[in-house]
Order: structure tokens, then C-alpha cells, then sequence
């Protein structure tokens, strides 16, 4: 179950991260507004789309979700108005819609989010913490702020105990929290974090977690919630953890 729209929600990160600016008197620019070098911009975007797509083979290759919901498919079919298409073509063309326009509609909710998370919180612990500590204290309250979101219904999957969903969630969280700690500090810029959560978003909840079918124990397995996700980024993070260690806690030494 999600919100419908959690945008506000969302926005209030931001607008707390500009209140905190304005009361400490610390310029708005130190957020990080440089766009930065595309490469980066293209690889915060590839990265989400990577390990959802290694997550969801894995899960369909082992037969812990379908491939694919006909009934999702169905519903698509209707939406789109596409009667006479086949299922590959509907499949295919609600990846592109992925990619491009539900990506894109995403930006004003995940944009307020990283202005504290990537924009004020991570820059401000790297004053004084090392590169993991950083990835660490921000993704812990990153999670830690959807905590009560889930504890109340509005953002879990109720078909597993929430013990299960809010430990491998955290974990999902944290690992990407390091990957987007490393690339915003390679950046100096807080638009190559909004790229990926965006894309973490747009493909995770628009295409690969609706396209897969249920089975009697896919609930366990799929989406933030289940374990297959995390423990993949949690693979990436370990890749992207040793870069930071070595490229940025080195240069401290």
C-alpha cells in the first residue's frame, strides 16, 4: 500500500532545509545547484534502473513473483486504449512511459526530499564525519523518517509482518544512501541524488513491483519491502562504500 500522492509530505523535507538555512544564516547556493557533468546525471539514472532489473530477473528467474500480472496488463490495456495490442507491446510501451513521463512527474515531491537529505544534512555531517559515517547517520534518517508512514499502513506491503518490511526497507535505504553520498560528494551537486531517486521511484513503483505477478509468497520478495531489492543495492553499496572510503576518508588522512 502507498500514498497517493506523498509530494507534500515530501516537500516538507525541503522547506525544513531552507527554514534551517535562513536560521543558522547559511546561504541557500550551499545546497548544491550545479547541474554538474551529465555523466553523472546519467549514471545516478542507470543505477536504479540496473538493480531493479537484476532484483526482478532474480525473482522471476527463481519463481518467487510472475513474470508478468496479466491482470495489470489488462488494466493497461483498457487505460491506454490499445485493445488490438499485444502484451509484449503494452509491456513495452508502459517502460517507455516509465522512463520518460512518470520519471519526470516525479520531480517536485523528490526534489524537496533531497534538498535536506543530499542538499543540507550530508554536506553538514561531512564537516566533521568520515565518508561512511556520513552515508550511514544520513540514510538511517532518511529511513527512519518513513518509519511512521509505515507503522500506519500508508506506505507498506500488509501481506508481511512489519518488523520484516521496516528491516529490509531500512536497509534498502541505507545502501542507497551510500551510493548517493558518493556520487554527491564527487559532484558537489544535489541534482545527480534527485535523478536517482526519481529512477528508483518511477521504476521500482511504476514498472517492475506492478508488472510482476503474485505468487503465495512473492510478498516476501518483492518491492523496498521484501528482501531481494535491498540485499541487491546492498551488493552496489559495498562497491560504492570502498570507492568513498579509499577516494574521500583517504584524503583526510
Amino acid at each position: 500500500m502507498r500514498l497517493q500522492s506523498a509530494s507534500p509530505l515530501m516537500l516538507t523535507v525541503g522547506l525544513a532545509a531552507i527554514g534551517a538555512c535562513l536560521i543558522c544564516r547559511r546561504s541557500l547556493g550551499s545546497l548544491g545547484w550545479g547541474w554538474g557533468s551529465w555523466k553523472y546525471q546519467w549514471v545516478s539514472y542507470l543505477i536504479p534502473l540496473a538493480y531493479c532489473s537484476i532484483a526482478y530477473a532474480v525473482i522471476w528467474g527463481l519463481g518467487l513473483g510472475n513474470w508478468y500480472d496479466q491482470s495489470f496488463v489488462e488494466a493497461l490495456r483498457s487505460g491506454y486504449q490499445v485493445e488490438q495490442w499485444t502484451d509484449g507491446a503494452i509491456i513495452a510501451f508502459r517502460f517507455a512511459v516509465t522512463a520518460t513521463v512518470s520519471f519526470a512527474l516525479l520531480l517536485p515531491g523528490v526534489f524537496g526530499e533531497e534538498m535536506g537529505w543530499r542538499g543540507l544534512l550530508a554536506p553538514e555531517l561531512s564537516k566533521s564525519l568520515s565518508f561512511s559515517q556520513v552515508s550511514l547517520i544520513s540514510g538511517l534518517i532518511w529511513a527512519v523518517w518513513h518509519w511512521p508512514v509505515m507503522l500506519l499502513g500508508f506506505y507498506n506491503n500488509p501481506e508481511v509482518p512489519i518488523g520484516y518490511q521496516v528491516m529490509f526497507f531500512s536497509l534498502c535505504i541505507l545502501s542507497m544512501s551510500v551510493v548517493m553520498t558518493y556520487i554527491r560528494y564527487q559532484t558537489s551537486s544535489l541534482w545527480p541524488a534527485v535523478v536517482f531517486h526519481m529512477s528508483h521511484n518511477a521504476f521500482l513503483q511504476k514498472f517492475f513491483t506492478p508488472i510482476t505477478g503474485s505468487t503465495s509468497s512473492s510478498a516476501w520478495f518483492v518491492d523496498e519491502f521484501g528482501a531481494v531489492l535491498p540485499l541487491v543495492v546492498g551488493i552496489i553499496a559495498v562497491f560504492f562504500w570502498r570507492r568513498g572510503v579509499c577516494k574521500f576518508d583517504g584524503s583526510k588522512t
